[in-house]
């Protein structure tokens, strides 16, 4: 069975791969505050195997504030106040689901090890600059990443928030998985269809009649 392992193995014998982690390290060198931390970049790929990804939810870029990325999508660490936009996911959530309790911290961990792999089109980013890495070769890694989930996972609901993320539904077979696309959860777009769009109700349907088991959402 292959393994996330196996494929970041096979990214740092490319090029453009050696190339991004060139420029990335050569900014934390001279100075440049990059998020999240070099341990946290893969993070993602970590605490989701392959095997047992049942959701992707596909973010932009890591929040560039400070201590708030710890490379999950949307997530941050305990004792970090919830972002505007997870405020607006726990909405949806409250809506879509009638016995979600909105928690006080933002730490999505528990999604992730459940198969929830919360993932961002690029990940990294320099401090107090958002989309500052978009141009460094991430968005390739991504695309290469969810064509090896793809090959080697036959059911899986891809949650594509925003024009960023949804680039990549293209690729996705929706015969075999299900692809569900909103406005992305920022304040800025949220109430054009992100809220009320139902994708957690509907990701738990299909995975159920799937036999996969839904997702407990509450975290």
């Amino acid at each position: 069975m292959s393994t996330w392992a196996d494929f970041i193995e096979q990214q740092q014998q490319e090029t453009y791969f050696q190339h991004l982690q060139r420029e990335v390290a050569s900014l934390r060198a001279n100075g440049q505050v990059v998020y999240p931390a070099e341990k946290d970049v893969f993070a993602a790929f970590l605490l989701t195997d392959i095997s047992q990804t049942k959701v992707v939810i596909l973010g932009q870029d890591p929040y560039h504030g400070p201590g708030q990325a710890h490379g999950l999508s949307f997530s941050v660490p305990d004792g970090i106040q919830p972002p505007p936009s997870l405020k607006n996911i726990y909405k949806e959530l409250e809506m879509s689901l009638s016995d979600f309790v909105p928690p006080v911290h933002g730490n999505l961990t528990a999604w992730a090890k459940q198969g929830v792999m919360l993932l961002n089109t690029v990940l990294t980013v320099n401090d107090g600059q958002a989309h500052s890495h978009a141009k460094l070769g991430w968005q390739t890694f991504t695309y290469r990443a969810l064509e090896f989930l793809l090959t080697n996972n036959q059911h899986v609901v891809f949650m594509l928030w925003g024009a960023h993320a949804q680039k990549f539904a293209p690729q996705i077979d929706t015969q075999q998985h299900l692809v569900l696309k909103a406005p992305h959860p920022s304040p800025l777009s949220a109430h054009r269809g992100f809220i009320g769009c139902k994708h957690f109700s509907l990701a738990n349907d299909w995975l159920d009649r799937k036999g996969l088991g839904s997702i407990n959402w509450q975290v």
